[in-house]
């Protein structure tokens, strides 16, 4: 079971750093301003994600 919460964290992990990465490139300043908002609303469905995971796995573990 561990093993695979690792597997979950570490491919969370690596989404949310290859997000980072791809939208913090050096691109052209308009495309940057106009993808901050962008990069700000997928940052908040990675956190939602996280916490709805979380709590589902805290059941998963409770009701078993």
């Amino acid at each position: 079971m561990f093993f695979l919460i690792a597997i979950v964290v570490i491919v969370l992990l690596i989404s949310v750093v290859s997000t980072l990465v791809i939208a913090g490139g050096n691109g052209d300043e308009n495309y940057r301003g106009a993808s901050k908002r962008n990069t700000v609303n997928l940052t908040l469905i990675y956190a939602v994600i996280i916490i709805l995971a979380l709590i589902a796995l805290g059941l998963y573990l409770v009701l078993s």
